[in-house]
């Protein structure tokens, strides 16, 4: 397993942008897939896009409707979801997965999750 580290989380307004990124605590990742999934309280977690490492094939969750991106950033051993036209509904708390295969939109087969951070969007 993976120690998962996610920064960016914070509160915007409707309509605002947000960057989320995803590192492992040694500074590059060793891992096949990273995904990230978001949960509010009193739901399951659900699932918002994930990405090959090595491929760059990415795959998304019906909820971000083309407003989120996933990439890798290299530079930094990182991967950010850049979230762009928020609304009040996609406030919830953000975890990042990762795992040595491709879990795609499998929730559970991601082998670590990240602590999760708070995305708060304001009317």
């Amino acid at each position: 397993q993976v120690h998962l580290i996610v920064n960016g989380g914070g509160l915007v307004q409707s309509g605002g942008s947000l960057t989320l990124s995803c590192s492992d605590s040694k500074g590059t990742f060793s891992s096949f897939g990273v995904g990230w999934a978001r949960q509010v309280p009193g739901k399951d977690r659900e699932f918002v896009a994930a990405i090959m490492l090595d491929h760059g094939t990415t795959l998304y969750g019906e909820s971000p409707e083309g407003r989120f991106t996933i990439s890798t950033d290299k530079t930094k051993g990182a991967v950010t979801l850049e979230m762009r036209s928020l609304q009040p509904e996609d406030t919830a708390l953000y975890f990042c997965g990762a795992s040595p295969w491709w879990s795609g939109k499998y929730l559970p087969g991601y082998q670590s999750w990240s602590q999760g951070a708070q995305v708060t969007v304001s009317p």
